[in-house]
């Protein structure tokens, strides 16, 4: 999955958010868009030593990486992209099976020329890294997963029937008539019923958020990331038919979300397999509870082998 970069464009520029209502990366940050795989990626590097990559979520962009960002660009070269299709990333018409994402990252490592990296992945970006590592299990050096499912992997079928996942089967042509012009409306479900305190998700970044998803493309691009999942199901049994991963992994959930039920999760998928709760926090770890998301995360990085 790992394909030589076919091009690279885009100016270098300070990593800001695509707004200023939501906190910036450190100045250390540059951007870059990386194409790559068929499309465009919208990528945020900065610092020196081991590689480590952030990959968002759904309602998100790499933006709700910052505080995280922060603390391990001091030691570690970080690299943040926006998923195909969301945030400033391009809006191509397919690919939105993780598998073919996975080779999005590989391709924006190929351009870094990045041969292992660690992963720290949030929701969809769980099932991008986790198809990523089981294509390139010896590029991967530690896999951080927090709060959401693997598509076909372990009680997947049983985590379907959670009213609270409507969204997983909702898209299409119509779908994305109702919600243009309202992709405030939208996505506040979203942040206000997997939210623990749901003020703790800012109006400056609900504001922020909702801008970028009403780009032209961007819930089209979203709802297909959902559409996908019956692929990714198929590919995922495909990935742990050839057998465990073998890093070490660390599977975190929100204390008021998913909780330890993101290792037994894992356990399915990864054979060295640590859990662990972000306390105090629902599903949007970044926006709830930063300083033990950042702590959990750095700890696990730090610990030697």
């Amino acid at each position: 999955m790992f394909r030589i970069l076919a091009a690279m464009v885009g100016i270098v520029l300070l990593a800001m958010p695509a707004s200023a209502q939501v906190a910036p990366f450190p100045a250390a940050f540059r951007t870059q868009q990386i194409a790559t795989n068929g499309t465009t990626i919208h990528v945020r590097i900065g610092g020196k030593g081991p590689a480590v990559v952030l990959l968002h979520g759904y309602g998100e962009t790499g933006d709700m990486w910052a505080p995280l960002a922060a603390d391990l660009v001091r030691d570690h070269t970080v690299i943040v992209p926006d998923l195909r299709g969301m945030g400033l990333s391009s809006k191509p018409k397919g690919g939105f099976d993780k598998k073919t994402q996975g080779g999005d990252v590989a391709g924006v490592l190929d351009a870094l020329k990045i041969e292992k990296t660690g992963l720290v992945t949030h929701d969809i970006g769980n099932m991008v890294g986790y198809a990523f590592a089981a294509l390139h299990r010896d590029r991967v050096t530690k896999f951080v997963l927090i709060d959401a499912p693997l598509p076909g992997v372990g009680p997947w079928e049983e985590i379907l029937k959670n009213p609270l996942l409507w969204h997983f089967r909702f898209g299409g042509p119509d779908m994305e008539r109702l919600v243009a012009g309202r992709e405030r409306i939208y996505l506040d479900r979203f942040w206000n019923e997997f939210s623990a305190t749901p003020s703790r998700f800012t109006e400056a970044s609900r504001r922020h958020y909702a801008a970028l998803y009403a780009k032209p493309g961007a819930m089209h691009a979203g709802f297909a990331q959902f559409a996908a999942f019956d692929q990714d199901a198929i590919d995922n049994k495909a990935f742990v038919a050839a057998g465990k991963l073998t890093m070490p992994v660390l599977a975190l959930g929100g204390e008021k979300s998913f909780g330890l039920t993101m290792a037994e999760v894992m356990k399915f998928a990864a054979s060295d397999v640590r859990g662990a709760i972000v306390p105090d926090s629902g599903h949007w770890i970044m926006e709830e509870n930063p300083a033990a998301t950042t702590k959990l995360v750095r700890t696990f990085l730090d610990t030697k082998p």
